[in-house]
Order: C-alpha cells, then structure tokens, then sequence
C-alpha cells in the first residue's frame, strides 16, 4: 500500500521544516506548495489525504477536487476559512491549533490597548514631526481606566487575567461562555453594556456567520469619546467604513489592529490614517509559538494516521 500523503499549501512566515520532519517520521510523503492557488492545489495535491493549511480557504469546489482528501489541518485556533459543512458532508476532518499563542496575542493586545491609552503611537508621530508637547494626547491612567473583553475564550481569559491588576475594571461578553467559566472577579455584560462603559475594547471573538460586522456604527456610537479599539482577532469583525468614520468624527480617539478583512490591506484610508496603530497580523508570533503552530498542525496529522482520532478536533469526519 502506498505512503499517504500530506501537502502544505500556504506557509506564511512560519518555517514548516519541523512539522516535515515529524510527518515523513510518521510514514507521510509531504509536499510543500507554499501557494494559496486553488488550481495549483487540486493540481499538485489531487493525491493528498492530509491538507495541512495556513489562510488558504478551502471550500465545496477545492474539496470536490481532492478526492482521497480525508483530513484539514489549520494552523491556527480559527477555522473560518474551511466550509466545515461541506467537510462534514464528505467525511473529511478538520483540525485546528487552539493554544500556540494564547499569551502571544493577549500580550499583543494588552501592549496596543497600554499604548493606544498612553498615547505612545502619536506622540511618537508628533515627536519625529518636530512636536515637542505631551499635552497634545489625552493620556490616561490605567488604574483609572476600564477595560471592555469581547470574547471570552482562551486568549480573553489571558488577557482579562493579565489586565486585572493594572485596570480599574475588565469587563468582559461572550454569550457562549458558561457563568462558571468567568475568571475571578468577573462576570458577564451585554456587548452594549461593554462598549458604552469601556476606555479601550478589544475584540477576541472567533469569525461567524452571525457575527461578522458585530463592531459597526451602532456599536461605535455608544462609545466614550475619545476611547479606544483594539483588534487582533479577525479583521471582518469591524465595519471598517464605520470605524473610520468614528475616528474622523472624533468619537473614538484610535485604534490598533493586527487583522483586516484583506490582507495586506490596500486601503489607502486606512493605510494613512493618522489615528490608527498598524501590526501585520503578527500578534502570534514568537520564537515559541512559531513552532508550536506548526508541531500541533503536524502531530494533529500523526495522530489521525495513528490512532484514527485528532488531538484538537472541529470536524469529526467518517
């Protein structure tokens, strides 16, 4: 019988080498295709009983082309970019990576929103401008300050933990989340709730049909003037039209993101937008989760070949 085989499609910035490595020792024929193309995919992959993906979407008519297909491995906590029906429908599993950078991210986020409070994005724009006056930014106190959480799974958890003992209060929503489940010193708000009594909000929620757009001009306009936006989650989370609005009208006083609904954005707006803070979808990295990313994306594909079963399943597939 011959070897299965495994296929990379888009690696991104991590270096899959590790993950190769682990899969051919486990028996696999790996190929790297560092391509999102899905020609170039059902072409060089038509043989492929592991799919193991970065942000290449993956949809009925991509599955329909790769018939010995049996299993999707992602290469993060997110899985919006796979049909999990479609999957499901054809008996292909799908697994994700949930915790490679659960601290990264919280520690990303935690940094934007401290900034985006100190001011330090646009003091630094006015010092290298020639101005030399802190009395230009509204500078707040972080003991003073609130702290809004929307979405309250491992990586809010992280972060709330993380923010308790610099902010007045953290507030968190997540309408999925058991009441027993809320840290120490928390518990449940509405998102209204969240957004008009927060300083800074920073959006931790997973991408779903029903909450695409979730931070839109209704939202926007409960806000404190002069507050703060963070988002390192997924970029289709904000309606990105409303949001600049908001910053030109002066009802928020910035934001900070690390996603985009494209990415690299192209939009010049939101590229030169002097009250924006901009990271490259970076708040993952570091030395320690690039490789966590890639070894949980492997042994998910190891584990499937060896014992039948996945060690972070979302699709249980035939």
């Amino acid at each position: 019988m011959s070897a299965p085989v495994a296929v990379y499609t888009d690696v991104g910035e991590l270096d899959p080498g590790p993950g190769v490595a682990h899969l051919e020792s486990h028996g696999f024929v790996v190929r790297v295709l560092d391509s999102d193309d899905p020609d170039h995919i059902a072409d060089k992959a038509n043989d492929a009983t592991v799919l193991l993906i970065g942000y290449t979407p993956v949809g009925e008519a991509l599955l329909s082309r790769l018939p010995l297909l049996k299993l999707i491995c992602t290469q993060s906590a997110g899985v919006d970019t796979v049909d999990l029906d479609a999957a499901a429908r054809r008996g292909v599993c799908v697994a994700n990576v949930p915790d490679a950078a659960s601290e990264e991210v919280a520690s990303h986020a935690l940094a934007m929103g401290c900034g985006l409070l100190r001011g330090l994005p646009f003091l630094d724009r006015a010092v290298r401008s020639g101005t030399w006056d802190g009395s230009t930014e509204r500078l707040r106190r972080l003991s003073a300050s609130t702290l809004g959480v929307v979405g309250m799974g491992r990586i809010g958890r992280r972060l709330a933990a993380m923010a308790q003992p610099l902010f007045a209060t953290v507030l968190g929503h997540d309408p999925l989340l058991p009441v027993d489940r809320w840290p120490p010193g928390m518990s449940p708000c509405n998102l209204d709730d969240l957004m008009a009594r927060s300083d800074v909000v920073s959006l931790h929620a997973p991408l779903t049909p029903s909450n695409r757009g979730i931070i839109g001009a209704p939202q926007l306009g409960l806000m404190r003037a002069g507050s703060m936006l963070v988002n390192v989650a997924r970029g289709e989370l904000i309606d990105h039209t409303a949001l600049m609005d908001a910053l030109d009208a002066g009802r928020l006083g910035g934001a900070a993101l690390d996603v985009f609904p494209e990415e690299p954005p192209t939009d010049l707006r939101l590229l030169q937008h002097p009250r924006l803070w901009l990271s490259p979808h970076a708040a993952y990295l570091s030395d320690a989760s690039a490789r966590d990313y890639v070894m949980t994306q492997a042994e998910n594909a190891t584990s499937w070949l060896t014992t039948g079963t996945v060690v972070h399943s979302v699709v249980v597939g035939e």
